[in-house]
């Protein structure tokens, strides 16, 4: 199989060659979505070996999560992982997530954040509980951490994805988009690394809320 990495950005020079380089080890190809960054977040992830697609202006994580998996499938991409630019997953993590792809016919593998003895602050874990559970609301379907854009994506899924919302409620329209195509997912433990910095990268209380009405308001309208 032709597995790709997306890899969406947004202002990551400081670590999108890192990320980019870990990926590749395990992938076929990388592509990077600078989602109209402005600093050199685009010509640094080009110069590590990254196929870059460009946002001219920020339209959000969703957004640039489907520009790349759309990207991926002109290239021909068979499965599809998809993680963040700051260093906050460990590509090292990619096999385990593939595994449950290729050997075991998953059509998507959630990486779980929890499912290790991960140190993470007590705000992540309760911002993750409420994610979990306005997820379910709106799809019906239980995911253990929804909200982690680490991702893979088998055959199936990746020939019918069709992400609408481009903020990061984009992670609760995948697990809708499990629930309607009837995907079979998995969850798999994995690392994850926390920083000031990815701490800072987060989202606010005031954009969880609003993230958090626009799912409903859109599970509703559906």
């Amino acid at each position: 199989m032709r597995t790709i990495a997306v890899i969406p950005a947004y202002n990551e020079a400081s670590r999108v060659a890192r990320v980019v380089a870990d990926a590749a080890k395990f992938v076929d190809r990388v592509i990077v979505v600078d989602d109209g960054s402005s600093d050199a977040t685009g010509d640094i992830a080009e110069k590590a070996g990254a196929l870059v697609l460009r946002h001219v202006e920020n339209c959000g994580a969703g957004a640039a999560t489907m520009t790349g998996i759309a990207g991926a499938r002109l290239l021909g991409a068979d499965t599809v992982v998809t993680l963040d630019a700051d260093e906050q997953h460990s590509p090292d993590d990619i096999p385990a997530l593939l595994e449950r792809i290729t050997r075991e016919g998953f059509d998507v593998a959630f990486a779980n954040r929890f499912g290790r003895r991960n140190r993470i602050p007590g705000i992540r874990r309760f911002f993750n509980a409420v994610g979990n559970i306005i997820t379910f609301i709106a799809t019906g379907k239980w995911v253990s951490d929804s909200q982690c854009g680490f991702k893979a994506f088998g055959p199936r899924a990746v020939a019918e994805i069709d992400l609408k919302m481009s903020g990061y409620e984009f992670c609760t329209e995948i697990v809708r988009e499990c629930a309607q195509h009837g995907w079979k997912t998995a969850d798999v433990p994995a690392k994850v690394l926390y920083s000031e910095y990815t701490l800072a990268k987060g989202q606010s209380f005031a954009n969880g809320v609003r993230t958090a009405l626009r799912i409903l308001l859109r599970s509703f309208m559906r």
